[in-house]
């Protein structure tokens, strides 16, 4: 895996950049771990939410994983986490989601203490929950929940 040249993970774009799922790493430096990014196009849904920097975004209904769509909206979600949005975002735009490394989100996790597992299942809307059955997708770990610090880890 390799450097993307020109990626900044906090632009937003209104047509794409770089390929959908393109994947860009920001190297560890000193005590900061590597960290991995994904290119996906933002939908607000049905709820006409736009993506907020920091919130946790999920696949956008059947085949988001394969179009490389994302929502903050979980109601038009497949209950599969996607990553943490880098910038924010509205309807049809492009731009990156974090899916490895230590990540701090906006919202606190809907529940769930340090070490738990967590998913977007059951979850608020741009947030995490604790995962409560071995059916859930479990993609990220909670490090500091009380000071909403996670450890990424998103499908590729």
């Amino acid at each position: 895996m390799g450097y993307i040249v020109g990626m900044d993970v906090s632009s937003v774009h209104t047509t794409p950049k770089f390929t959908l799922g393109a994947v860009g790493i920001v190297a560890a430096s000193g005590t900061t771990s590597a960290k991995k990014y994904k290119y996906v196009q933002y939908k607000e849904a049905t709820a006409a939410t736009d993506g907020v920097a920091g919130e946790v975004c999920a696949y956008y209904q059947a085949g988001g994983f394969q179009d490389n769509t994302v929502t903050s909206d979980y109601s038009d979600s497949v209950n599969v986490g996607a990553g943490v949005l880098q910038a924010n975002m509205s309807d049809d735009e492009y731009g990156w989601i974090q899916i490895s490394g230590p990540a701090t989100t906006t919202l606190a996790l809907t529940a769930g203490s340090d070490g738990n597992a967590l998913t977007v299942v059951g979850a608020g809307d741009g947030t995490l929950d604790v995962s409560a059955a071995v059916t859930d997708h479990v993609c990220a770990i909670a490090d500091d929940a009380s000071a909403k610090e996670i450890v990424c880890c998103f499908p590729e």
